[in-house]
């Protein structure tokens, strides 16, 4: 009976195009994910080179004064992409991940992003995810609405009926042949993306391909609890296509302006604005002004006083220094509304398993805005790092020819977060269960 209801699954022409359709926008969407891999690491490559030559450069050109070359020479920090990250490229095509800053002010360059088309970045990238968030239920739908549905009008399912010992059973046969058919499409894209985009057999992979599974579910859950309904044709389809538009674009949308006008955030160019205004006010301030909230910041600096002339390194950076200092403030509202945020998306996401998915796929891909905002502290820290070390050559005018300046390299930020499994699949799993059993009961209660 099973390898009977496949074959008539599997030889209808619909069944076909939208098989081969699919596939067919997965492979576009793996080529996708391929060329964003690609950019990332050409981008580090030339990160790596440029730095290299930025540095040796501007060494031999401003080889008298470390003041003057610390001002002009950039290092740089990469955020790694993972792998997995071809398959859910999220927000890593709109925030920058590669920083580079020099030791002045961080909050004038913290923000600063890539050149790219906003028409691109509007309409976004159709990655793997895309197409699993909102392509797949289209088939599931169009493969599931009208099981019981169809031959109750053409008039065969007495015959259906009076063959089948269980005709719940028969029904959920049909669902299984769907649902084995999806996941057999997504084992395979995902198969040949490990080769493709060379995506190691790791815990992110595996756990990616389990939240797959489990949206693909959720999809035949919400399918089968419609047709436990026992409705006609139309019915089903306009409920399944408006079940379909509500979560994927009407909730979404709606939860985003909630959380935006919610979590209301200055712009980063506000903050940039704030940094410069307080850095170039300073020079028509008492320059012990300045001075003193320098070495309050820096108490171990104290050693280095002042000198007695017009201008001095040692102001210069303690005025850069003061102009992040003033608008420390406004920087840490931003970082805790952004925080605010990413926290409250990800609570109500729990209760909406569409949104759920697309946070958690990105989340496995370290492209989420948690990602980003772990990047802005680890390029704080990287900043100040570099402070630390340079300040006192500075100060002391130190030989620039004495310094080895072929160690400075470009460095790596690894996300430390892990994947968890219960936090990835509990709600989904708790969705499907509660679809099911409310099926179930539906198909129980009534005569099918």
């Amino acid at each position: 009976m099973l390898v009977l209801l496949f074959k008539n699954f599997i030889r209808s022409k619909g069944t076909k195009i939208g098989l081969i359709f699919l596939l067919i926008i997965c492979f576009i969407s793996l080529l996708i994910g391929q060329q964003f891999q690609q950019k990332q690491q050409n981008n580090i490559k030339e990160a790596a080179l440029y730095q290299k030559e930025h540095i040796a450069r501007n060494a031999a050109f401003h080889k008298d004064e470390m003041g003057l070359l610390l001002y002009y020479i950039k290092f740089s920090l990469v955020n790694a992409t993972l792998p997995v990250n071809s398959l859910a490229i999220g927000q890593r095509d709109v925030n920058p991940s590669i920083q580079s800053v020099t030791i002045r002010g961080l909050e004038g360059q913290k923000y600063d992003s890539e050149l790219n088309n906003p028409n691109n970045l509007l309409s976004g990238n159709i990655d793997f995810s895309f197409v699993l968030i909102y392509l797949f239920p289209l088939l599931i739908i169009a493969f599931s609405y009208n099981l019981v549905s169809e031959e109750k009008e053409s008039g065969t399912w007495k015959i259906v009926a009076t063959q089948s010992d269980n005709t719940f059973l028969y029904i959920l046969k049909l669902f299984y042949i769907r649902i084995l058919s999806l996941i057999a499409l997504l084992t395979m894209v995902l198969f040949i993306a490990i080769l493709f985009l060379n995506i190691p057999l790791n815990q992110a992979l595996f756990t990616f391909y389990g939240l797959g599974i489990l949206y693909i579910l959720f999809w035949f859950a919400i399918s089968f609890f419609i047709v436990s309904l026992q409705q006609n044709s139309n019915f089903n389809a306009v409920i399944l296509l408006t079940i379909w538009l509500f979560l994927i674009i009407i909730l979404p949308a709606t939860i985003n302006t909630y959380i935006v006008n919610k979590f209301p955030i200055p712009e980063a160019l506000e903050l940039t604005v704030k940094q410069r205004n307080a850095y170039h006010e300073k020079w028509d301030m008492d320059k012990k002004i300045t001075m003193d909230k320098f070495y309050n910041h820096y108490p171990q600096f104290k050693t280095y006083p002042l000198p007695d002339k017009e201008f001095s390194w040692l102001w210069y950076y303690a005025m850069q220094q003061a102009g992040d200092d003033d608008s420390a403030k406004q920087s840490q509202e931003l970082e805790h509304k952004l925080q605010q945020r990413n926290k409250a998306s990800q609570l109500i996401a729990h209760f909406i398993p569409t949104l759920h998915t697309q946070i958690q796929l990105n989340e496995i891909a370290q492209s989420d805005l948690g990602n980003q905002l772990l990047f802005l502290k680890e390029t704080k820290q990287f900043h100040e790092k570099m402070r630390l070390y340079f300040y006192p050559k500075i100060f002391d005018n130190a030989d620039v020819s004495k310094e080895n300046w072929s160690k400075f390299k470009v460095e790596t930020f690894n996300d430390p977060s892990e994947v968890s499994f219960a936090k990835a699949f509990l709600p989904l799993l708790l969705f499907n269960l509660l679809l099911i059993g409310f099926g179930w009961r539906n198909f129980k209660k009534q005569t099918i």
